[in-house]
């Protein structure tokens, strides 16, 4: 289930770096189900039994089965790709903490907001983020070249 919502009425597409300005947010929502697991396994051939089985993962220190911290990490992507630079844009760098487990079923709150902006170059910081009922589960940092209007 995707419940996308953004902090404005701008749709999906391209924010020019010409428009973006600092404090600008974007975010979405995500839940996230044994097939979004499962599937992320495959592309990612990362079969960890603490993500896919339910009885070894009982004995972990999780007590239970938890997204791959990489599949969470991708709704960041999600959000910057679709909604803020948005299409166009090009991942320079992420930084990333994982702060607490997401589970199946946990609706995930993704949320990128700029920090810092350079013209010249193009290029946009952002604090990014997810969260599950209010809790911070990821914390991180975005750089990226924004798409521009001179380059159309």
């Amino acid at each position: 289930m995707l419940d996308v919502h953004r902090t404005d009425n701008l749709p999906r597409g391209t924010i020019c770096i010409e428009d973006i300005e600092i404090g600008m947010k974007r975010h979405l929502r995500k839940q996230v189900t044994d097939r979004d697991i499962e599937l992320f396994a495959e592309i990612s051939t990362d079969h960890n039994p603490v993500h896919l089985d339910d009885d070894y993962a009982q004995d972990t220190i999780f007590e239970g089965r938890i997204a791959h911290g990489m599949l969470t990490a991708g709704l960041i992507s999600a959000v910057i790709g679709e909604q803020l630079p948005g299409h166009g844009t090009v991942y320079l760098g992420q930084s990333l903490k994982f702060l607490a487990p997401v589970r199946p079923g946990d609706m995930v709150m993704a949320e990128v907001e700029v920090t810092e902006i350079d013209h010249a170059k193009r290029r946009v910081t952002m604090h990014t983020r997810c969260e599950v009922d209010g809790k911070n589960v990821l914390k991180g940092e975005a750089v990226v070249l924004a798409p521009s209007r001179k380059f159309d």
